[in-house]
């Protein structure tokens, strides 16, 4: 588990099994983006009781796309916490089936194959429940649409193509934006660093992933949060003209 306190104002980073989740202050309460992996459930409390909270103070979470490393403690959260669980009209059943998700590679494993340093990455994912994430119910979600501002002011970007209904969330009070898997400054499925797309393997249009990029650039943003890798704070631009280069 790695925690960062204020990757950007009031945003906090939970890392665990190299999924990333964020902790987003909105007075008094949290909002969580993303729900990493079943097992990343305990460094989740763990988390929140570092910033001097109980998990009373989680008022919603927002997940950026329904992969089975997103959604993994949805349901229980849901369930144990009563807490909302936003997520895109078109990634709503993805949530509910994370595993039956489009890739625009013909075999899935191909990739890691070829690129043995993501082994260790990807073995420590599925310690960490990969294997056995159980979605959310469709009907157990509250669905939200292109354009819409969800819980702590965050600014829907429609940034589809890793899924058909993935979004990034801007902050502009925060000069941040999570980037979920649209771009990613690791690649769990190649290990490789740096901002990039995520690998064909797992990536349901690449070229409407590339192209998406540009409403990532739009928003500004000084940093850019990714769902898997570190933290970017050079400016989105900047990001996106490396991401752009990348092969996925």
């Amino acid at each position: 588990m790695v925690f960062q306190r204020d990757v950007a104002p009031g945003i906090h980073r939970l890392e665990h099994a190299y999924t990333n989740q964020y902790l987003v202050e909105v007075d008094d309460r949290l909002v969580i983006v993303d729900a990493g992996l079943p097992r990343s459930y305990g460094p989740l409390v763990e988390a929140i009781h570092h910033l001097g909270r109980d998990v009373d103070a989680v008022s919603a979470l927002i997940i950026t796309h329904g992969h089975f490393d997103h959604v993994g403690t949805a349901r229980r959260l849901a369930k144990q916490w009563r807490i909302p669980v936003h997520v895109h009209r078109d990634d709503a059943w993805l949530a509910a089936h994370p595993y039956r998700y489009a890739h625009e590679n013909t075999t899935r494993g191909g990739v890691p194959l070829r690129n043995p340093p993501s082994w260790k990455l990807l073995s420590r994912m599925a310690f960490a429940g990969a294997l056995t994430v159980r979605g959310i119910n469709t009907s157990k979600v509250s669905v939200f649409d292109d354009d819409a501002v969800l819980p702590g002011e965050a600014e829907v970007v429609p940034t589809h193509g890793h899924t058909f209904g993935h979004v990034s969330l801007y902050y502009p009070d925060r000069d941040a934006v999570i980037s979920g898997d649209a771009l990613v400054t690791l690649d769990p499925y190649t290990a490789a660093y740096g901002p990039r797309m995520i690998a064909g393997s797992a990536t349901a249009d690449l070229e409407r992933n590339r192209a998406s990029l540009d409403a990532l650039a739009a928003t500004g943003a000084k940093s850019v949060l990714p769902g898997h890798g570190v933290p970017w704070h050079h400016g989105v631009a900047a990001a996106v003209e490396r991401a752009r280069h990348t092969d996925g």
